[in-house]
This record gives structure tokens, C-alpha cells and sequence, in this order.
């Protein structure tokens, strides 16, 4: 666990402001609980769960894993610039980050699963948690593309949510011209670094603002962005064609670009840190973006309650074992090159 430890080290909050955080973040979810909950019809909510078809969710759970796996996969393209990692090694790692994100506040399983993946590897943490981040930049740009795209198939926009997607189509843009620029800034980083005060550390700060900027360049590579597209676009239509089948599966109609909307929605409100879970911010979001197609409150909580419960169940059933078997093994080492 020593990568989990430097992680946790140089965490700028100690025990009391991560109680704060935690506290913060449970009251947002109870706020947000109330206004998606609030006037819901409980008994039309009940009878939508009540006779929800199992064997449609089943296919929903199957298009989760293949989700996991593809995003797995996503990874390891970015992570192949220092060589090939075993492809099952980076999918456990993929389900330990989801597993930490499904229960822990501000996004804990991104670090989670670098500091598993680098301590199963041996491939320097740093370089491990800057291909992460570059992973959910990109996507945030991904599905600010789609939410765009998507929102052809509404009117006239509610305020909230014309302001909401221009806020994020400058963060998106703002977060990819970062990942571009910051690379190229390399000899002005390092002459910073060189004047602040590290002391018999030097050497290893050195070291991880090489490893990290080399991640930051890792899409930059023609062939591995090509294949990081294609999976991104291979994942979105799953989780997609999910929430179709899952909506389905509860009497409810949902279009492809009605799906795609929401799921752009959900993957912006995950993006940054939030909710443990993102219990509460599911619910109110999606509440909001459905009501936009005549989607009735208990409709749009029934959804969403089956839809999130479902991907707790495919997390743990993945994330559990993951956890376990990379604490468990000792490192697997790269293929084609070295760390």
C-alpha cells in the first residue's frame, strides 16, 4: 500500500477538514434528495419498481460490465506509453476506481486505483494519476460534444440548463487546451520547481513532474488518441443503448438522443467531485433533464433509483474482487517498456 500512503501524505487536508468535506458533502446530498423527492407521487414511484421485468435489467448489468471493460481497455492505451500493461491488471484497477467513487466523497477512487494500479506495476504513481486525469478531461469534452449534440432533440432550453452546458462547454475547452499547453510548458515547470525548496527531495519531485507531464502527453500520440476515440465512442453508445434498455425494462420510453442527453448530463454532474456516490446528484439531474420530455417525476426517480442501483451491483460484484487482487499479487510488470 506504500502509493496509497504518498497519495494520502501529500493530501492538503488532514482528518478534520476530510470530516468537513465528508460532512458538506452529505448535506448537498440530502438537499438535493429533497428537491428531486419533493411532491413525487410515491405510489405510482412503487408500482414502476414493483413490476420492473428482471430479465431486461440483467441485459442492463451485462452492458455495464462490457462498459468496464472497454474503459479498462481505454486506459491501457494511454498507460501503453511506458508499455503494454496486462489488460486484466488495468481492468481491476478500472473497477477499484469506480468502487472508491461509488462510496467515497470527491472522487477518491481516481486515486485509489492509480496508487493499485502503480503498486501492481511498478509503473511510477505519478505517471499512473496524470494518464487518469487525462482520461476524465477528455471525456468531460466527449460529453460536452454529445450534451450539445443531443440538445438538438429539445426546444427552447430552461435557463438553468442553457447556463449549466455553457459552463461546462468552457470548462471542457479550458481542460483540454490545458492538457495540450501544459505538456509544452515543460522547461518553464522545471525551472519553477528548481526554485522551490525541496531540499534531499529534489530528485523525486524531479522525477514525478517528468513522469507526470509525460502522462499529460500520452493522447498526444496519433495512433494511441485514434484508439482512445474509438473506445470513447464504443463506451458512450453502451451506456447509452443501457438506459434505453433499462427504461425498458420499467415501462418508460426513452429516444436515443433523450438517452444521450441524460447520460452527457449524469457524466458532467459526476465530474467533478461531489456526493459519495453521487447519491442525490443522480436523482435531482435526472429529474431535471427528463421533465424536459414530458418524463413524470416518479417515472424519471424510478429510472434513475433501478438505473444507479444497478451500477452499484455491477461495481461491487467487479470492484471487490479487483481490490482484492491487486492488494493480493505482486507486480506484473509492462511489456515493451520500462517505467
Amino acid at each position: 500500500m506504500g502509493c496509497l500512503l504518498k497519495l494520502r501524505l501529500s493530501a492538503p487536508e488532514g482528518p478534520a477538514g476530510s470530516r468537513r468535506s465528508l460532512a458538506v458533502a452529505l448535506v448537498l446530498a440530502a438537499v438535493l434528495l429533497y428537491f428531486a423527492f419533493r411532491g413525487v407521487s410515491w405510489g405510482e414511484l412503487y408500482q414502476r419498481l414493483r413490476y420492473a421485468r428482471l430479465e431486461v435489467l440483467v441485459l442492463v448489468m451485462v452492458a455495464f460490465t462490457c462498459s468496464y471493460f472497454c474503459r479498462g481497455l481505454r486506459w491501457g492505451v494511454l498507460l501503453s506509453a511506458v508499455g503494454r500493461l496486462p489488460t486484466l491488471t488495468v481492468f481491476w484497477a478500472t473497477a477499484t476506481g469506480y468502487l472508491g467513487n461509488s462510496f467515497l466523497p470527491a472522487r477518491a477512487g481516481e486515486l485509489i486505483r492509480s496508487a493499485m494500479l502503480a503498486r501492481s506495476t511498478g509503473v511510477d504513481v505519478g505517471y499512473v494519476l496524470a494518464t487518469a486525469v487525462t482520461e476524465r478531461v477528455l471525456d468531460a469534452g466527449v460529453l460536452v460534444l454529445i450534451g450539445v449534440v443531443a440538445l438538438t432533440a429539445v426546444g427552447e432550453l430552461p435557463a438553468w440548463l442553457s447556463s449549466s452546458m455553457q459552463v461546462m462547454a468552457v470548462a471542457g475547452a479550458l481542460g483540454l487546451a490545458g492538457l495540450f499547453c501544459v505538456p509544452r510548458l515543460e522547461p518553464l515547470i522545471r525551472v519553477v520547481v528548481a526554485r522551490l525548496p525541496f531540499g534531499a527531495r529534489r530528485a523525486r519531485v524531479d522525477g514525478l513532474v517528468a513522469k507526470f507531464l509525460l502522462g499529460l502527453r500520452s493522447f498526444q500520440d496519433p495512433a494511441r488518441a485514434a484508439k482512445f476515440l474509438g473506445l470513447t465512442a464504443v463506451i458512450w453508445t453502451i451506456d447509452t443503448t443501457a438506459a434505453i434498455v433499462c427504461a425498458r425494462g420499467l415501462d418508460t420510453t426513452l429516444l436515443p438522443q433523450q438517452a444521450a442527453l441524460l447520460i452527457a448530463a449524469l457524466g458532467l454532474a459526476s465530474a467533478a467531485p461531489s456526493t459519495p456516490g453521487f447519491v442525490g446528484v443522480y436523482q435531482f439531474v435526472t429529474v431535471s433533464v427528463l421533465a424536459l420530455f414530458g418524463i413524470a417525476q416518479g417515472e424519471a426517480l424510478a429510472f434513475i433509483l433501478v438505473f444507479q442501483g444497478l451500477t452499484y451491483v455491477v461495481t461491487i460484484a467487479l470492484g471487490l474482487p479487483g481490490l482484492w487482487r491487486l492488494a493480493a499479487s505482486g507486480r506484473v510488470g509492462i511489456v515493451g517498456g520500462s517505467a
